[in-house]
């Protein structure tokens, strides 16, 4: 207590003397009129003071050049960063090697297998006629073409296979592309620009997706095959939307779907097109050579005018057993790729062999069409076979070729659902010598739709072959699973 009020009475007193100070006749003066406070002296002096420093130079050491050793230590610490980012574990992919023709039956890794892992819708890969044409072709053009269509890469064949293909479809017009898989993400881009508005089916493949960012258009996705989706989002975008009404407007889906095996509704889907004045660009590199009474694709299957799709596009590699890709429609649809369209323009051009082996396919489809029987009769049967594996449920079409397999309760991770399935395709073709496959997404694949085993059914396949993967994918699931 002693020591406090010492304390007490110093403060006081140092109080008294600067409210003082501010009384002083010197603290209140008068400039010009104005009374000036010891306050705005105070506050005048800090304000100059902040004012000098905000005015100094930043202080600069001297600069000292570093010597030979101390360069080279820094160098020898460096670590630049690394160009990709390392491999995680379990995402290496060390797929199968195959030996021989991707057919029916192949070899993989020197031992006999069940193929129903290629997409040999038809069962023409290996056939006899196709081969000769092939050959006939090479002889006559050699391989390549070594140079891009606008650029004296034009050869009488792709000519010829644009017609056919065109004649078949009953459209106007075709044009060819190099490569299946960079038609589609050609095609988008060539119509599809910044501004415009695209709605497309949330379980597109991913080579639908590159298209859909090159275009920079604004994208909507509706749910995986539901109309009322669709429907719902074509509603919500052009209702009392003058804006929507001034520019182009496309609906994007596939015919039959990669990454589920669904079959779209075209005949809803044009509806809602002409009811919205929507355009339709109609991916069918799955159902071309399936679909139909003759195999004429989705348009066929429903019986819709294919002049009411305004752009078809579909890769060669599939039902035709070749490879490159086309797209069908107008005179204008057509002509507008052949300038603007960057897998047309910059691309060498398809191999003549190539074209002369879609031409010969397509002829055996017109000649045969029974093979289309034998394809459905085929996954009729696999369907009926495959209704109760254990822990696996069809998720696919009955009249699509790709017969999706997909966990009947998933464990909430799509890596773990996979981790499995892929044990399961392992285990298949270790113990049975059955080739199939889990699907396999990249990175890059902003697909949603669960993962699944995918079953690529053949008119080349026999019975004895859809009994044998039936059975050993019933045995070896109730083992996983």
């Amino acid at each position: 207590m002693e020591m406090v009020l010492p304390v007490a009475n110093a403060t006081a007193a140092a109080l008294a003397r600067v409210s003082a100070m501010f009384n002083a006749p010197l603290a209140r003066a008068v400039v010009f009129g104005i009374h000036i406070d010891g306050h705005l002296v105070i506050e005048g002096l800090l304000i100059a003071a902040i004012l000098f420093q905000l005015s100094r130079k930043s202080y600069k050491p001297p600069k000292k050049p570093l010597t030979e050793r101390e360069v080279d230590e820094l160098c020898d610490e460096w670590q630049p960063e690394p160009l990709c980012p390392p491999i995680k574990e379990g995402a290496r992919i060390e797929a199968p090697t195959l030996e021989s023709a991707a057919g029916p039956h192949t070899t993989v890794d020197g031992k006999e297998v069940v193929n129903f892992a290629s997409a040999n819708y038809l069962g023409l890969i290996g056939n006899e006629k196709i081969l000769d044409s092939c050959i006939g072709s090479v002889e006559k053009y050699g391989v390549g073409s070594c140079g891009p269509r606008g650029f004296y890469g034009t050869i009488d064949v792709h000519l010829d296979c644009e017609t056919k293909i065109a004649k078949f479809l009953g459209t106007q017009d075709s044009i060819l592309y190099s490569y299946g898989i960079s038609t589609i993400f050609s095609v988008i881009p060539a119509f599809c620009k910044k501004g415009d508005i695209i709605v497309a089916d949330e379980g597109v493949h991913w080579a639908v997706q590159n298209g859909l960012q090159l275009s920079r258009s604004t994208v909507v996705y509706f749910k995986h095959n539901d109309m009322a989706s669709l429907a719902s989002t074509l509603e919500k975008l052009t209702h009392g939307n003058k804006r929507t009404e001034k520019i182009r407007r496309y609906i994007v889906v596939e015919a039959i779907y990669q990454n589920s095996g669904q079959i779209a509704p075209l005949d809803e889907i044009v509806r809602l097109k002409e009811k919205y004045r929507f355009r339709v660009i109609l991916e069918e590199s799955h159902s071309f050579g399936v679909l139909g009474k003759s195999g004429r694709g989705l348009a066929e299957h429903y019986g819709v005018p294919i002049e009411k799709i305004d752009i078809i596009t579909a890769g060669m590699g599939n039902a035709l057993a070749t490879d490159g890709g086309f797209c069908t429609g107008s005179i204008r649809v057509v002509d507008h790729q052949r300038l603007s369209s960057s897998g047309y323009v910059f691309s060498a051009s398809l191999p003549p062999y190539l074209a002369s082996a879609a031409i010969s396919a397509v002829d055996h489809l017109e000649e045969n069409p029974s093979v289309l029987a034998n394809l459905r009769s085929n996954i009729t049967l696999l369907h009926k076979e495959l209704s109760d594996v254990q822990g696996l449920e069809i998720a696919s079409n009955i009249l699509s070729p790709i017969v999706f397999l997909k966990l009947k309760t998933s464990t909430g991770s799509s890596v773990a659902d996979l981790e499995l399935l892929e044990v399961i395709s392992e285990k298949v073709l270790k113990e049975d010598s059955v080739f199939i496959a889990a699907t396999k997404r990249s990175s890059l694949d902003k697909c949603r739709l669960p993962v699944g085993i995918r079953l690529f059914v053949s008119a080349g396949h026999t019975e004895s072959d859809i009994l044998k993967v039936s059975e050993s994918l019933k045995r070896v699931a109730a083992s996983v699973l």
